[in-house]
């Protein structure tokens, strides 16, 4: 998948454009219909796949504060790339493009710099100052901009649509179940990994810790889970919490993972979390030598629960 960060670096010669629009926000359910749609017409008419998305949250912007996420910019980029999109392009949500008329980004992003020859819609997507644009919009420009326009229907369970909302708020409860349910695989995080102070090393059980970027973490932890490097599932033990057994205690939503059988140095790069069972609860233990014992175990039980799972 090919990413541009700005409508410049946009390919000129790009074959057929079929362009949806969106934060995407832990790609559930419904953002993979319209991104199936959207990859569908565009493989129907020999074109490309194109997702026009956000590096800041709209509404970070909009609130004038940090606003949560279910996937960060990374991780949205990685799950498109899966889904078949072959390009991706990252605007900056700046204060001037939220003021800017849902009129002007059409005429300059669907039909100057993208040359969309289809454009595909959410049910409730919306654009433009003051939330203006719709799919009424668009089509109005349909015979000027030379694209066609489609909406895909919404995905609904137990009959309502499916919320980013809903999702991040099943993820901070610890409800994996219903929050795969909704997201249509596994509550995943992506992190950096970037280098601790080795007190895992030094007991046997080397982690990787992670950089989340403000992804949403279930409740503190310990969890069997896959671990996804360089595009390959390792069985892996993810411990999410302060790790009190230590001294000082690490921030509440800190992410370790111990990845099974793995001794390659990955410092630096991003590693997918596939959350499989919630094992534990984050514990302080009198000693090291407990604390030790209990990886262990933690350690054989999580073999058997992600050998099924690979």
């Amino acid at each position: 998948m090919h990413r541009a960060y700005s409508l410049e670096q946009v390919p000129a010669d790009l074959p057929w454009p079929v362009v949806t629009l969106g934060t995407f926000d832990g790609v559930h359910l419904g953002h993979q219909k319209v991104l199936a749609d959207t990859v569908n017409w565009a493989r129907d008419r020999g074109g490309r796949a194109v997702v026009i998305t956000f590096r800041q949250p709209p509404r970070a912007v909009t609130a004038g504060a940090p606003a949560p996420c279910i996937t960060s910019l990374e991780h949205r980029l990685v799950l498109f790339e899966r889904l078949g999109i072959d390009l991706a392009v990252v605007l900056d949500f700046t204060g001037e493009l939220a003021a800017t008329p849902a009129e002007k980004f059409v005429e300059k992003v669907f039909c100057g710099g993208l040359r969309a020859r289809g454009v595909q819609w959410g049910f409730n997507c919306r654009f433009g100052r003051g939330a203006q644009g719709d799919i009424e919009l668009l089509r109005r420009y349909e015979g000027q901009c030379r694209f066609e326009v489609r909406q895909s229907e919404p995905v609904l369970l137990e009959g309502r649509p499916v919320s980013s909302t809903a999702i991040r708020e099943a993820i901070a409860a610890g409800w994996l179940a219903e929050a795969a349910g909704m997201l249509g695989r596994r509550v995943s995080v992506l992190g950096t990994v970037v280098r601790g102070v080795g007190r895992g090393a030094a007991i046997g059980f080397p982690t990787a810790n992670l950089d989340l970027h403000h992804e949403t973490v279930p409740p503190a932890g310990v969890y069997a889970c896959l671990a996804v490097v360089r595009g390959e599932p390792h069985v892996a033990v993810a411990n999410i919490g302060s790790c009190p057994t230590f001294d000082p205690p690490k921030p509440a939503d800190f992410v370790e993972v111990h990845v099974l059988d793995f001794d390659r140095a990955i410092y630096g790069e991003d590693v997918e979390v596939q959350f499989i069972r919630f094992l534990r609860g984050e514990a302080k233990f009198d000693s090291v030598e407990q604390l030790v014992e209990q990886i262990r175990r933690d350690v054989e039980a999580t073999r058997g629960i992600a050998a099924e799972a690979l």
